[in-house]
Order: structure tokens, then C-alpha cells, then sequence
């Protein structure tokens, strides 16, 4: 016998197929925050690499830095590690834009606890991240 039989081989590519279809939904990462609406200009891309500090709404605090897209989660900190970390990065860049995304429902206490920890770390100014305002639904 010559040939070699790929049947076997197509079966359980497939079945492997489906399984990464049925998990890959599953395996979304990133902090889920409902972030305010607010008429503002959206951020440049000319600013690489941003230290952007995610807040949800049960006081859990993530850190990104230099995750471009929205769905990475970075790494989980407290509030009392925060600084450190965000000093060690403050420290290597000192020109890196600081921006928190809070969700809607935090209290607004926590968030200005989050901006004076980043600001004692030494980020020179702290941005807000907000989602668009629905025009369509003003209408």
C-alpha cells in the first residue's frame, strides 16, 4: 500500500476546530468596565506605550503598560502597590501618558484615590478615559 490514508488526520482536525471555536469566546481577557460617556477628544496614537490604570466597579485595580487594546487586562495591584509600580515605570519614562478608566458606577472617591496614588508617583498630569456619548440616542 502507497498511499497514505488522511481521513483520519481531517477528522480530528475538525474535531479540534470545533473545539477552539466552542473555547476561543470563553478566553476573552479584559477588565469589563462601564466606562462614563463624556464629550471629549479621542486620544492620539502619536503617544506609544500609555500606563493606563483600569478601575471596575468592585474596586478591583488593573494595570496596563503599553497595551494598546482595550480587551488586555493587565496586572491586578492594590492601591498600596500601585505606586511602586507606577513610580518604577514614572521613574524609567517620565514623559509616559497616565490615563485612568474607571466604570461609571465607582464612587468618585476611588477614583480620586487612584489619581492621587498615580500623582504622588510621580505622573506629572492623570487623564480620564471616557466612552463616546450616544448621539443617537440624544436625538
Amino acid at each position: 500500500m502507497s498511499e497514505i490514508n488522511v481521513v483520519p488526520y481531517i477528522d480530528v482536525m475538525l474535531v479540534l476546530l470545533v473545539i477552539f471555536m466552542a473555547t476561543a469566546p470563553l478566553l476573552n481577557q479584559g477588565v469589563e468596565v462601564d466606562l462614563p460617556e463624556a464629550p471629549s477628544e479621542p486620544l492620539s496614537n502619536e503617544q506609544d506605550d500609555p500606563l493606563v490604570v483600569s478601575v471596575k466597579d468592585d474596586g478591583a485595580i488593573f494595570v496596563n503598560i503599553g497595551m494598546r487594546r482595550a480587551d488586555d487586562q493587565g496586572s491586578r495591584v492594590t492601591i498600596f502597590s500601585l505606586e511602586d509600580q507606577a513610580a518604577k515605570v514614572i521613574g524609567a519614562r517620565p514623559d509616559i501618558a497616565v490615563y485612568v478608566r474607571a466604570d461609571a458606577s465607582l464612587a468618585y472617591g476611588e477614583v480620586v484615590k487612584v489619581m492621587t496614588v498615580l500623582q504622588r508617583a510621580g505622573a506629572a498630569s492623570v487623564g480620564l478615559i471616557t466612552d463616546p456619548p450616544d448621539l443617537a440616542a440624544e436625538a
